[in-house]
């Protein structure tokens, strides 16, 4: 946990090769200019431009990553992944791979999963926004996918899965509830289906190849825990966390 911003540091996708961060919402780190409270990175929200910026330079000088070699993704709820070789905001994408040493990739959330991938032993790693729309249109087995073009292979592939939303609180229609197999979908003691997006997202990288024990499933749901930002929970009032993944030099 950090001095200064409470972040989590993933037990699987931190060593010699490999580091990666989760931040909390951090909202008892309030600015009197804030629109919303604590560390929001959001570019996407109800808050000045300015602030957002400067939050994210206090977090990336907290974790030690250089400003110019960090890959922001303008997410659209889509499929759309990019290998990447350099940093700067890239446009319509959902997920980032990369093998460049000191290239740090990033994905915000309030609510869908910020999956990172990491393969220490071919040093390829790659993020990825799964939202509910990415997840069942198959963003997580893509991303491997493109993973494995650079040379990953998923027997090697550590995965961790943010805090996200949680069986008890993703209440679906029956027009979401069809997009995922049964088997993910809960209706009894529920008046409307529910999604274990969590399940979901470990079935699809097991299915992919990726070993369970390189699974990291994080238990917090964004809903009950008000230690995140949640879109559902706080609408307009929400902010975004950041999953970050680099590889080390």
């Amino acid at each position: 946990m950090s001095s200064r911003i409470n972040i989590i540091k993933p037990g699987n996708l931190n060593n010699d090769r490999i580091s990666s961060w989760f931040t909390l919402r951090n909202h008892k780190n309030v600015h009197p200019e804030n629109t919303i409270p604590g560390l929001n990175i959001g570019l996407n929200t109800d808050e000045s431009s300015s602030i957002v910026l400067e939050n994210r330079r206090l977090l990336l000088e907290e974790i030690g990553v250089n400003e110019n070699e960090i890959a922001y993704a303008v997410q659209v709820h889509e499929t759309e992944v990019e290998v990447v070789e350099e940093g700067g905001i890239y446009l319509n994408k959902d997920a980032f791979i990369t093998n460049k040493p000191g290239l740090a990739l990033a994905i915000q959330v309030a609510d869908c999963a910020a999956v990172l991938f990491g393969d220490s032993r071919n040093g390829v790693i790659a993020a990825a926004h799964a939202g509910w729309r990415g997840a069942a249109g198959g963003i997580v087995p893509k991303t491997i996918h493109y993973m494995k073009d650079l040379g990953s292979e998923p027997k090697f592939i550590k995965a961790y899965v943010s805090p996200c939303i949680s069986l008890k609180n993703f209440e679906v229609g029956e027009e979401v509830a069809v997009q995922f197999p049964d088997e993910f979908i809960h209706r009894q003691n529920f008046s409307k289906p529910h999604v274990d997006f969590k399940a979901f997202i470990r079935h699809q990288l097991m299915e992919a190849g990726v070993p369970a024990k390189n699974i990291e499933i994080d238990p917090h749901c964004t809903i009950s825990d008000d230690n995140f930002y949640s879109y559902r929970r706080q609408k307009k009032e929400s902010g975004r966390m950041m999953g970050i993944i680099k590889i080390n030099r």
